[in-house]
């Protein structure tokens, strides 16, 4: 249920704030996106994997978490995220 390596760092190379950047809420935000993402499709097959779907929703309270986090320090940047990923908010 995991994304692939090569996924992950288009990710990372897209949301990056800067070269090497890993850890910034936004490519953080934009791997859990993917992650979360592929777990929706995986549920629409499997209705009945219920532990599956505790993981998928402590991804997506993380997922807030970071966004709530990046909503506080910079409205501007939260902005520009949200709406490049297509979250709604």
């Amino acid at each position: 249920m995991s994304i692939t390596v090569e996924e992950k760092s288009r990710l990372m190379k897209e949301y990056a704030t800067k070269e090497g950047d890993t850890g910034s809420p936004e490519v953080q935000v934009a791997i859990l996106t993917s992650r979360i993402t592929t777990l929706t499709e995986h549920f629409k097959i499997h209705k009945k994997d219920n532990h599956g779907r505790r993981g998928l929703l402590k991804l997506v309270a993380q997922r807030r978490k970071l966004l709530d986090y990046l909503k506080g320090k910079d409205e501007g940047r939260y902005q520009s995220l949200i709406k490049s990923l297509g979250i709604r908010r």
